[in-house]
């Protein structure tokens, strides 16, 4: 009824006449009555009306509620009473209900049609400048909406970037890591808080340390740990490794939390860690690319570079919802065929695309494994019977996969490219095939070697050691270990396999030599793993990564077979600054 209501209750000589009756309560008390109506339905929006100011009103309020939150304050806007004061100034003392504004209103808003409605300086106690706390974050062409919550405690408190599913992929982290320029300060204070005591009492007080750095730093241009490293050693001469910042330390909203999106806007996932909600969406992010972008380019069943398509673009853009969206095409390979897909990234395209490649190839020549097998004798026959492929058509067929990727380094882009690089590979393809075979052969040869000295049951004072040269084995020798391998690195494999017996053949007299070097090569091994976990699973395969782990078996020969030598010089420090370089440039990539 848009008024104050009461119960009355009658009485004749103290006998109850009317029990409770619902009355008007401004008849009664017409000033509590007023007061009562502009707080619950002025102040506190309990009123269902089309009034343009109560809606004006209301959506300033909401947007200032969000400054707050921005601003991480409870204080910026003004309280109640100061609302209600506001209305009571300007109401007459007559209007006590509903029917009493409207009918008053109706006259008033020709004359003063902004009587009741606000401005910002109406409901801020101060004015507080929000160009530190952004509604968007620009990452390249891409705009993100930008929310806050105010709310300690809460998982989502602090900022929220609300990332679309199709841009997903081309996220990095680090430029996040940055939080928005309002809370820049206390997020470095914290940083330098969370450090071990040793090395914390060198940057007291911490908020002059953080304005300090901040002042000489550009957010734009470098991670945030690597700047702060040097920043810190600039002004102390004091280095602190990147891994003493403690970020699980740091409260909730100084982490930025990632809300991922479908094109609808629904929400999808959500998380602090960026890297971790791409590895999870990764298949239903491809899929978002290619609806978005694909348009008939995808092709599943080929068997041969398709006739209606001359050139396969490296990126197709489209605009989706005022964003460019992005996809990168590639060669698949599927089972006995090869399709065509969008991927959503650069790197996963390169991931693809060699493999890919390499099945079309192989689909559009005469496969070799016949002939090879027709010119093999009876002793490499059974040298490559046992091997870690299973059979020897399948150990063949890995050969010449290998072959395709010696003769064909670099995936080709057009029809024509394709059609020159089958001729080449075609007419060569045997004869690569045969030797590739032949440098197989000889690694299989030190395998079996090894094998012949590998107790299944080893003394216990050994057992650490078998064991360390039996995972070696497994990383060397897998299913596809030929293509894995390379051509240009199997003779690399049989050196290091050899390397192996010469080890074992002294492991006897020299056990506990073996162990002092066994456990400098588990610990850099360790940081390998380490670092392999920690890449995304579309980098933990590329060149650069492969080249490490090859470090790592030329430190293995330089340790227990130094006369068989090494390409190039080979130490524990430079495997250790190669993965720290590999860690630098996943972070800034």
């Amino acid at each position: 009824r848009g008024e104050v209501m009461a119960y009355e209750q009658v009485t004749l000589y103290g006998l109850p006449l009317v029990a409770r009756r619902r009355v008007g309560y401004a008849r009664a008390e017409p000033a509590v009555a007023r007061e009562l109506f502009i707080r619950h339905a002025l102040v506190e929006g309990h009123w269902q009306t089309r009034h343009h100011f109560f809606r004006d009103n209301a959506r300033l309020r909401a947007e200032l509620e969000k400054l707050e939150e921005r601003a991480r304050r409870r204080d910026l806007l003004v309280g109640d009473d100061d609302v209600f004061a506001f209305y009571d100034v300007r109401i007459p003392a007559d209007v006590v209900s509903a029917r009493r504004f409207d009918a008053w209103w109706k006259r008033q808003r020709h004359q003063t049609p902004d009587l009741l409605t606000f401005d910002r300086d109406d409901l801020l106690r101060t004015d507080d400048d929000d160009a530190d706390r952004p509604d968007t974050w620009q990452t390249g062409d891409v705009a993100l909406d930008l929310t806050y919550r105010f709310e300690p405690g809460a998982a989502d408190d602090g900022v929220t970037v609300h990332v679309p599913i199709d841009v997903l992929a081309r996220l990095g982290g680090d430029e996040f890591a940055w939080q928005v320029p309002a809370l820049r300060e206390e997020l470095v204070t914290a940083l330098i808080r969370s450090l071990p005591k040793e090395l914390r009492r060198n940057f007291i007080p911490a908020p002059d340390t953080a304005r300090a750095v901040l002042a000489r730093i550009d957010p734009d241009s470098e991670p945030l740990l690597a700047a702060l490293q040097r920043e810190l050693r600039r002004g102390t001469g004091v280095l602190v490794p990147v891994d003493a910042f403690e970020l699980n330390k740091l409260p909730s909203h100084l982490r930025v939390t990632f809300a991922v999106e479908s094109a609808d806007g629904a929400e999808i996932a959500r998380g602090k860690n960026l890297q971790a909600l791409q590895q999870q969406l990764t298949t239903r992010t491809r899929h978002a690319v290619a609806q978005a972008v694909a348009g008939e380019l995808e092709r599943t069943e080929l068997r041969n570079w398709p006739e209606d398509l001359d050139e396969l673009p490296r990126v197709v853009e489209r605009t989706v919802g005022g964003r460019a969206v992005q996809g990168f095409p590639a060669f698949v390979a599927a089972g006995r065929a090869v399709e065509l897909r969008m991927f959503a990234t650069a790197a996963e395209q390169d991931r693809a695309m060699a493999p890919g490649m390499r099945r079309l190839l192989r689909l559009s020549v005469t496969s070799p494994v016949k002939a090879v097998e027709r010119q093999l004798g009876p002793r490499t026959r059974l040298a490559l019977g046992a091997n870690p492929d299973g059979s020897l058509s399948a150990l063949l067929d890995d050969c010449a996969d290998a072959a395709v990727d010696a003769l064909a380094p670099a995936p080709v882009w057009t029809r024509q490219e394709f059609a020159v690089l089958r001729s080449r590979v075609g007419g060569a393809l045997v004869s690569t095939t045969v030797d590739i075979v032949g440098r197989v052969e000889k690694a299989l040869s030190a395998a079996q070697e090894v094998q012949l000295v590998l107790p299944a049951q080893p003394p216990p004072a050994q057992a650490k050691a078998i064991a360390d040269v039996g995972a070696q084995l497994s990383r060397l020798l897998p299913p596809g270990f030929v293509t894995a391998t390379g051509y240009a690195h199997l003779a690399d494999l049989t050196r290091y396999l050899t390397a192996i017996r010469r080890r074992l053949d002294r492991l006897p007299y020299a056990i506990e030599a073996d162990r002092e070097r066994m456990q400098r090569v588990q610990a850099v091994q360790h940081a390998y793993d380490e670092l392999v976990h920690a890449l995304p699973s579309v980098r933990a395969t590329i060149a650069d990564v492969r080249g490490i782990a090859r470090q790592l078996e030329e430190l293995r020969v330089s340790l227990w077979a130094q006369q068989l030598g090494t390409p190039r010089p080979v130490s524990e420090q430079r495997i250790y600054r190669a993965i720290d370089a590999m860690r630098s440039s996943t972070s800034t990539g």
